[in-house]
């Protein structure tokens, strides 16, 4: 297959390479949105709030792990722009091999943190006993998780966005179905939830090894690779140490705009739980381009061609944008009708649209954010990265969900300003790095 994105008409290969990655995402989004729709129909307030709340959780640090794999698909991407695909080979060894013992740490964390961390969020007392179960039982299959979220990662720095569809379309069907099960037949509430979000990884994780072994690979990958090196290493987390930091706290300062809109009640709680599942459709084509454009820029950064780096920006951004007006439009004006899907609860998806409006305005601001990210990733500049997040959320966000709190009147609209609000700092920042690096970016790499 030809995954090189160094030559050939810029746009088609993106959307070629973004499409199937936007696929992957939505149906990512549909596997995470399942457990609150289905536990929004079958079970009740509390188990909603719970789902909201452990998820937000378990997805922090998620995040921090794919962030943090970051690393490797840029350093992967590069040594194939660059036609060392040997050295690519040792990278994902020494990936593998770091990440395993991420996984194992992070179990602990969140097996044995499981009753301080829903605490942390100030999980109301209706749905406490809920959120600690969720918390747990994912947190026992955090190593699936691990293994589910590196293996898109490594493929998509080798180019490949259509084996890491496959991962998520698998997992999404026996997510579907274990929700199903456990909840509308067993009536385990968000304990069910839970656990077929494990399962279904777990049946992902294993069927994909099976298509990875049939997969032709631009290189040899032996048992020998499946050790830490050094300089892969060194590589890996001078890539993905300062994304992985910038989303970790970043996560963090939503996870604070969670523990606010606990404080408020159950049906608040519930209510921005619905909110960030609609958020997870209408951010996708941003986020999509992030992620694609990271494996774009990085291959030509690595093949000398910084020029077809920023008309890729360029492309992704005015796409992107397109899409985040009608987003816009939508969420805005009947975003009761997107909460609906996930909760037949009236007070519930009236506070959710309350959330969303806040949301909705960021949506037309994120298609240059995100697209900035990725081409920020891709170069490398990683250090930028997470300067501009921790910026945002905790110079702007943070604070300003603190104020929105006092003066809002407990309205959930106004707590989601902060959203948007640190979203325009941080495109100010991007843009004034542009153009103030813009002639010396070419002549760096």
């Amino acid at each position: 297959m030809n995954n090189d994105f160094t030559h050939g008409a810029i746009l088609p290969r993106l959307l070629k390479f973004m499409l199937p990655v936007l696929f992957a995402m939505f149906l990512q989004a549909t596997y995470g949105a399942v457990d609150l729709l289905v536990v929004g129909q079958f079970a009740d307030t509390a188990d909603v709030s719970a789902v909201s709340t452990g998820s937000q959780i378990i997805q922090t640090l998620t995040n921090l792990i794919v962030s943090f794999s970051m690393g490797i698909t840029v350093a992967v991407g590069q040594k194939i722009g660059e036609k060392r695909p040997n050295d690519a080979a040792r990278i994902i060894g020494t990936g593998l091999s770091i990440f395993l013992l991420l996984g194992l740490i992070f179990t602990a964390v969140s097996t044995a943190g499981a009753v301080p961390l829903a605490r942390l969020m100030h999980a109301p007392e209706e749905s406490f006993s809920r959120t600690v179960s969720y918390i747990r039982i994912c947190g026992a299959g955090f190593i699936i998780i691990v293994a589910y979220n590196l293996l898109g990662s490594i493929f998509r720095g080798l180019g490949d966005s259509k084996t890491p569809l496959i991962a998520v379309g698998i997992a999404c069907v026996f997510n579907i179905a274990g929700d199903l099960f456990f909840v509308s037949v067993l009536h385990m509430g968000a304990s069910g939830a839970a656990t077929a979000t494990v399962i279904a990884q777990l049946v992902s994780v294993v069927i994909s090894f099976f298509i990875i072994r049939r997969t032709k690979l631009p290189f040899e990958f032996t048992r020998a690779n499946l050790r830490p090196e050094r300089y892969p290493a060194k590589q890996i987390f001078l890539i993905g140490s300062p994304v992985a930091l910038q989303d970790f706290l970043v996560g963090i300062s939503f996870l604070v705009l969670v523990a606010i809109v606990n404080d408020i009640g159950v049906y608040a709680s519930a209510g921005a739980g619905v909110a960030n599942k609609v958020c997870a459709f209408i951010m996708l084509v941003p986020l999509a381009f992030m992620q694609s454009m990271s494996a774009f820029v990085a291959q030509n950064i690595g093949g000398g061609f910084p020029d077809r780096a920023k008309q890729a920006l360029k492309s992704g951004i005015a796409v992107s944008f397109a899409f985040g007006v009608v987003m816009f439009a939508v969420t805005f004006f009947r975003g009761d009708l997107l909460a609906g899907v996930f909760s037949h609860e009236a007070t519930t998806i009236a506070q959710a649209w309350d959330y969303l409006k806040a949301y909705a305005i960021d949506c037309l601001m994120t298609c240059f954010l995100f697209c900035f990210i990725g081409y920020y990733n891709g170069m490398g500049r990683t250090g930028f990265v997470m300067a501009q997040g921790i910026l945002g959320a905790f110079a702007v966000r943070i604070p300003a969900a603190f104020i929105m709190q006092h003066i809002g009147g407990g309205s959930l609209f106004m707590i989601g300003l902060a959203t948007p609000m640190s979203t325009v700092l941080q495109i100010i920042l991007c843009f004034a790095y542009y153009f103030r690096k813009d002639k010396s970016l070419g002549s760096r790499v």
